[in-house]
């Protein structure tokens, strides 16, 4: 069925959009004029225009109507769909309307790069024209290749050489999201019957090392565009930051034209993509996955870095930026061949990294060589700040403070409004202001705060204020000094109300009571509501012009009233007003709000619903609904992250129900249901039971739309998602788990000759674990997997040999198989396309494949846990793999110099240790930390010191102090008992719980009693010369019967302590010492003159401190 809205064969400028502020071109005389006009080849009058949006601009700015695209004609959208297939642009068509159109607002046509590049980002016309001050606006084509995405030509929509269509508008023109939508309609897309929402999307390039912060852009489900405001390029902040548009042509054209394969895309009159391509595109596919030579690639990569060096030596910037794309190219390659591990990756992107920041750097050098030949951005001009007219009553009235912006990422709309519930009543509060009620409420596109009942005018107050001592203020003839007038003058008092008074010093002071009646409402808060604004934090923040303030996303419009009285404050370029913005495809997307009082109403009769819970509980309700009228259920579990996300992606939310082919349920529902969540945000349906997954999702659109064409669409884009989750399943299932380690080997118990007999075992097509570096110094994932599958036998036996846990020695066998197999799944295509499935496709294979249960959830739960809160190993085979392969991870890479640091844990070490001791306390299995690292720095290929070893412990107990102390424990408890046991997690954190419970019992409770004893030997042995451990207590020596008992009831109470004893057994040993350890301390004087019998006190003493040794180190505890 054909997707898109009414078609367009011709393009027709228009004269405004329809959908947004009046579009008009500012003239070059913007800019700066270049410094020397010898080198402009042509006037400033006659270089391509800077687009502008009304608002954005001055008002005596020159403006020139924009070009529009011609919309729909009014007929129904079926009538449209029916025939969109036939009128619906080429590919080459396309491709001319989309220049024709940003060349009519002001874009330069740029060409094609000559060498790969990955985006049409990496094109110097966007990588190096962003930098520096010059103004650049173009538009181009570019054939991006991705060697990874190489399917052979048998993928439907996946392809190695795609197309992009890339624009750069640099300075942002102010309305570049409404320039957008126009291009959409440009090619034939009606916004009123779609479903166009912009999705977060935060991107950031390591080998560029160039971010920004923008969106997706979503067409009933389906990413079409790439939408990014520049911040930065090479390692070097931006001057101007750039808004960047990516369209992926082939998504578009096969949405537009109503095809399913890229092959059957028309791409021009009686020619069709694939006829054009698909030779090229198997036989690439070919090069990038099975004939492409690592070594020789590994080779071209140094060649390449060696060349871009010295073209840099000799300042040549463009050719070295060549090399660059060169070297990048190579490493995708490298990649697609599956041959570059962790660290491999982190050494090319830190050689790409470090080259783009050298070449970016003369870049910009060479152009203010050249004297910036294009000119220099202008500052922009910024609104003059007003003063509130006067109220026409002293009624408390409506305030409304709305911050509009482009889309808000839904977790910056959640702390946004966090925030601003904190802050307002604090504001209100300080600036003596009444009122009735606060909200704060937020949706994608805007921040609004509703304050009912506010006070016309602040609280009057009086304050007694101190002036100057007496005989300052006064003359001797008491005439008022210079020191009183000014103080009076300050405070609005006159001299004769001022007062004496003495201080409690004895010093006499005038005091003058100062009464401030208060100002108005309007006045105070036009003065602080920049302040407000500005002061709202995000996790990622970004400029998007030259007004030098940042924000979640670039603010379009500020809207201030309080009653009807306009609060005309300025922030970021912008001056509020009392105009909002409603949803961009209405008939009249800006509306004039004449009171404070009207603003909700006039949300509300737009169909936006502003109250996020209201939202969210609306759209539970009506996808609750529409599930149930197909006799399904939609899970609890969406109910949370999946429904505040949607929550806060939309404002005026409509539900609506699709359906997919019943056949894709052959697939596993894990990867069925990890599609629509994860990459669609759409609600799957399940059956009653919530174990059979049906066919059909429920996706939440923006506004009104057309339901039938948003569902159309949004099953195009889900067939088109699965058909790819299908095709790499299919590939996977080619041939068995193990063979995705190595092809021809495999060593251990899982050695078949069914696994030798496969066809594909001879010839693989990936290099499969093998061919991927782990890591340099420690080999390829294969190797990791090896040493994994031996430290299982060791760890084994040291947890069966630990008290209770003698039936661990029985999972061994499975143990092992499971390990050899463990990481497999990471070379099969579904895992590669979706990593989050790690685990999960390599315990569903190992099922098909007939292991046994036991296996395949070892396998599963070798990979948890993969994020917080997950699911923890909970079988011994799986928690036999899983600490191994963590263990492994931590010895190897500490070994090899890759410790995380405070401020990067590339290897994600930090994750790794702490489910690995979630593992081992969540499942009280006792283990030695301390022989399990030394029996794995055996296995390691390089050599592990005592000192790695050390600090790999240290590492392992610092993370085990914060596991402890997330549990809620006090730090002191947990130190208190890490000092002793940190060695055995599972038996420490046994340990922090019963010695919390001890703790928290308070001064009544056995455990104060038993440290106010200990502390005394305790503090009498510290710093004193007292006899080494190896001395023993001799009893001959003693000369009263004080010391006699105490040593008995000492020898007593340490036969009773084993390394294992509970808090509680060990209070209970020691309790019978106490009153032996007071008549010692109140008969025997330790510190005597024979020195023999000193120093057997000595040692009394000291043997008595350490009987909590191997317990707890009481001496962590306050009050010891």
């Amino acid at each position: 069925m054909n997707l898109l809205g009414a078609p367009i064969r011709g393009f027709v400028p228009f004269k405004q959009h329809k959908h947004g502020s009046q579009l008009h071109a500012l003239k070059q005389s913007a800019a700066q004029p270049p410094r020397s006009s010898s080198r402009v080849a042509a006037p400033p009058t006659t270089r391509s225009l800077l687009i502008c949006a009304a608002a954005a601009v001055p008002a005596a700015a020159p403006v020139v109507e924009a070009p529009s695209a011609a919309s729909g004609n009014g007929s129904s959208a079926a009538t449209q769909r029916s025939g969109l297939v036939q009128d619906a642009p080429t590919f080459q068509e396309a491709m001319a309307k989309l220049q024709e159109y940003w060349a009519s607002v002001g874009c330069a046509i740029w060409l094609p790069h000559n060498t790969e590049v990955g985006a049409g980002t990496m094109n110097p016309a966007t990588f190096l024209r962003v930098l520096g001050p010059e103004p650049w606006n173009v538009a181009y084509a570019e054939p991006s290749i991705r060697p990874d995405d190489s399917r052979y030509g048998d993928n439907p929509n996946r392809l190695q050489r795609h197309t992009q269509f890339q624009v750069i508008l640099k300075p942002d023109p102010g309305n570049a999201q409404e320039l957008y939508l126009g291009s959409l309609e440009a090619l034939g897309i009606d916004t009123k019957v779609h479903d166009v929402r912009f999705v977060e999307d935060n991107w950031e390039s390591p080998v560029l090392g160039a971010w920004g912060l923008g969106w997706e852009v979503w067409l009933d489900g389906m990413e079409v565009t790439q939408f990014t405001y520049f911040q930065q390029a090479g390692g070097r902040a931006l001057d101007a930051p750039a808004v960047e548009i990516t369209y992926g042509l082939e998504r578009i054209l096969m949405a537009l034209q109503g095809v399913t394969n890229f092959k059957d895309i028309r791409y021009s009159p009686g020619v069709t993509y694939g006829e054009m391509f698909y030779q090229n595109e198997y036989e690439m596919s070919r090069y990038n996955l099975d004939e492409a030579d690592v070594a020789d690639q590994r080779m071209r990569f140094e060649l390449y870095d060696k060349e871009a060096r010295r073209l840099l030596a000799k300042r040549l910037p463009i050719p070295a930026y060549d090399h660059l794309l060169k070297l990048s190219h190579t490493f995708n390659i490298m990649d697609a061949r599956g041959a570059v591990g962790v660290t491999e990756r982190t050494d090319c992107f830190a050689t790409l990294r470090s080259l783009a920041r050298e070449i970016t750097g003369l870049w910009v050098l060479r152009r203010e060589e050249l004297e910036h030949p294009l000119g220099t951005i202008a500052a922009p001009a910024s609104p003059v700040p007003g003063r509130p007219a006067v109220p026409s009553s002293l009624d408390a009235r409506t305030f409304v403070l709305e911050i509009g912006t482009e889309e808000l990422p839904p977790d910056d709309v959640v702390a946004a409004v966090n925030q601003l519930r904190e802050r307002v009543p604090a504001l209100l509060s300080k600036l003596r202001l009444a009122y009735g009620a606060a909200h704060v409420e937020g949706t994608p596109r805007r921040l609004a705060v509703v304050v009912e009942g506010l006070a016309a005018r602040q609280i009057s107050e009086e304050a007694k204020v101190r002036g100057p001592p007496a005989k300052q203020a006064f003359a001797a003839d008491g005439s008022p000094t210079k020191a009183l007038e000014g103080f009076c003058r300050k405070n609005g008092v006159d001299v004769a109300s001022v007062t004496r008074e003495v201080d409690g010093k004895g010093v006499e002071y005038v005091y003058a009571v100062v009464r401030d009646a208060g100002r108005a409402a309007a006045e105070v808060l036009t003065d602080e509501l920049p302040a407000l604004v500005g002061g709202l934090s995000f996790k990622k923040s970004m400029r998007w012009n030259g007004h030098g303030v940042s924000f979640s996303r670039p603010m379009r419009w500020l809207l201030a009233l309080h009653g009807d009285t306009v609060l005309p404050f300025v922030y970021g370029g912008l001056k509020a007003a009392n105009v909002t913005r409603l949803l961009r495809n209405t008939a009249a997307p800006e509306v004039a709000v004449a009171s404070a009082e009207g603003y909700l109403p006039a949300l509300a009769s737009a169909g936006i619903s502003l109250s996020g819970t209201g939202r969210a509980e609306a759209i539970w309700r009506d996808v609750a609904a529409a599930a149930a009228k197909v006799g399904g259920t939609v899970p609890e579990s969406t109910r949370g992250d999946l429904l505040e996300e949607v929550t806060n992606l939309v404002e005026s939310p409509t539900v609506v129900m699709g359906s997919f082919s019943s056949d894709f349920l052959a697939l596993p529902s894990e990867v069925l249901v990890m599609v629509m969540r994860k990459h669609q945000r759409y609600f799957p349906v399940f059956a009653p039971d919530g174990k059979s997954l049906m066919p059909y999702f429920i996706t939440v659109a923006n506004g009104p739309v057309d339901p039938a064409v948003v569902a159309a669409g949004n099953e195009a884009v889900l067939r088109a998602r699965f058909e790819d989750a299908s095709f790499f399943y299919r590939e996977d299932l080619k041939q068995p788990l193990f063979a995705f380690r190595r092809a021809g080997y495999l060593p251990g118990p899982l050695s078949s000759s069914a696994y030798f007999s496969h066809p594909t075992c001879e010839s693989p097509t990936w290099p499969k674990l093998s061919g991927t570096t782990f890591q340099k110094e420690l080999g390829s994932l294969l190797d990791k997997v090896v040493r994994v599958v031996s430290l299982v036998a060791p760890l084994t036996s040291a947890i069966s040999e630990r008290p209770g846990q003698a039936l661990w020695a029985d999972s061994r066998e499975v143990a092992c198989e499971a390990a050899n197999l463990c990481k497999a799944d990471l070379a099969t295509s579904t895992v590669m396309e979706m990593t989050a499935l790690a685990g999960t496709m390599g315990r569903h294979y190992a099922y098909k494949q007939g292991l046994s249960a036991a296996v395949a959830e070892a396998i599963f739960e070798a990979a948890l846990p993969r994020f917080a809160g997950d699911l923890l190993p909970s079988s011994p085979p799986g928690v036999l793999v899983a600490v191994a392969d963590r263990l492994d991870s931590l010895v190897g890479l500490f070994a090899a110099g890759c410790a995380p640091t405070a401020a990067a844990d590339p290897y994600g070490l930090r994750r790794a240790a702490y489910g690995m001791l979630q593992t081992l306390v969540v499942n009280k299995v006792s283990l030695n930390l301390r022989s399990a690292i030394a029996a794995t720095a055996q296995l390691q290929p390089i050599s592990v010191s005592d000192s790695i070893k050390s600090d790999v412990l240290s590492y392992l107990n610092g993370r085990l102090e914060q596991l402890l102390s997330d549990g809620g424990a006090p730090v002191e408890v947990v130190r208190a008992v890490l000092a002793e046991r940190a060695d055995d997690p599972a038996l420490a954190a046994a340990t922090v719980e019963q010695l919390k419970a001890e703790w928290e019992a308070g001064e009544p409770g056995r455990l104060r009693h038993v440290m106010a004893a200990f502390s005394r030997p305790t503090r009498i042995v510290r710093g004193k010369d007292v006899p080494d451990a190896s001395v023993a207590v001799d009893p001959a020596r003693f000369e009263s019967d004080e010391e006699r008992h105490l040593y008995a009831s000492y020898t007593e109470a340490r036969s009773k302590i084993t390394p294992v004893a509970s808090v509680s057994e060990w209070l209970t040993a020691v309790e019978p010492l106490l009153p032996a350890i007071d008549r010692f301390f109140e008969k025997v004087f330790v510190m005597c003159e024979d020195a023999a019998v000193r120093a057997n006190r000595l040692a009394l003493l000291r043997d008595l401190a350490a009987l909590p040794r191997g317990v707890m180190d009481l001496s962590q505890l306050p009050g010891f």
